[in-house]
């Protein structure tokens, strides 16, 4: 039995780190949207043993893939609740998300893998038991088996709908550098980043709630200091994006990738193709997307 299953990307609208945990990690308040810009996963449920492969050679294709952890883990918490299955399946992963650019793939794939496994099972685990299974490969995963726009807490498992959101169109850049997270976490300055000093505006709250809030405006990432000086490339890119289309770009998680939202398709897809031309032979990957 083989399923195709969309593990789509996401963004990062605006990102605030707020302060430093003792654990080393950092708490986050930030607004994530899911784009459509998604790889293809195919599952063979029919399969004895298990097994991953993947078209990008920048993905492994072993135990050390998120989402083949992600099949590992719901077989083991199906065994812990006291059901046998036979835990054989082999997934094979389309990538189209570019690795390493904060769009979320891998934990996206994880996710994508979790929920299909659920489904096939008949639904063993509610959608909040889910999220917590995800939630100890990755804090983005609980994010995309939420499955809507969220303002996200902590290191990012708390979640809270964001809803009528305006649509927007998207020019998204990878710049062809993979950013490293722990390395862009690492050198933050923190007195480089926002300059609310991480008091966010209690009013950021408030228009999320109207209808079809435009959030061109709130457009921040207190990460894109820290990824512009240790990636020279990212910084370069934004400033060559911003030049050409005349818009406001934007980097999303700890990057690389950057994004420029646009209200109408015609120019999104105009300052899409503009760049495609311009960038034409480099390592710069550029993509036309969307969020509703």
């Amino acid at each position: 039995m083989r399923q195709k299953y969309k593990s789509f990307a996401k963004i990062n609208l605006f990102l605030y780190v707020t302060s430093r945990r003792k654990d080393g990690y950092h708490n986050l308040y930030s607004l994530m949207t899911q784009i459509d810009l998604c790889d293809d996963i195919c599952i063979d449920f029919s399969q004895r043993t298990m097994s991953i492969s993947c078209d990008h050679p920048g993905v492994p294709a072993d135990e050390s893939n998120i989402a083949f952890r992600a099949a590992r883990v719901f077989y083991h918490q199906l065994k812990m609740n006291g059901r046998e299955e036979k835990n054989g399946l082999s997934i094979e992963i389309v990538k189209k998300i570019p690795p390493g650019g904060g769009l979320g793939g891998g934990s996206s794939n994880a996710a994508t893998v979790l929920t299909a496994l659920n489904t096939h099972f008949k639904a063993p685990f509610s959608k909040k038991e889910l999220m917590k299974i995800g939630l100890s490969l990755g804090a983005d995963v609980p994010f995309f088996i939420f499955g809507r726009p969220a303002i996200a807490k902590g290191v990012g498992e708390k979640l809270e709908k964001a809803p009528n959101l305006k649509s927007c169109y998207i020019v998204l850049c990878d710049p062809g550098v993979a950013a490293s997270t722990a390395r862009v976490y690492k050198n933050i300055d923190f007195n480089l980043t926002s300059e609310q000093k991480y008091t966010i505006n209690p009013g950021l709250n408030v228009p999320l709630r109207g209808q079809g809030f435009d959030l061109r405006g709130r457009m921040h990432n207190d990460l894109e200091e820290s990824a512009c000086r240790l990636y020279p490339e990212i910084k370069e890119t934004k400033e060559e994006m911003e030049l050409l289309l005349q818009q406001r770009v934007c980097m999303t998680g700890s990057g690389s990738s950057l994004f420029a939202l646009f209200s109408e398709r015609t120019a999104a897809k105009k300052g899409c193709e503009m760049l495609l031309e311009k960038w034409a032979g480099s390592k710069r990957k550029v993509f036309l997307s969307s969020f509703n």
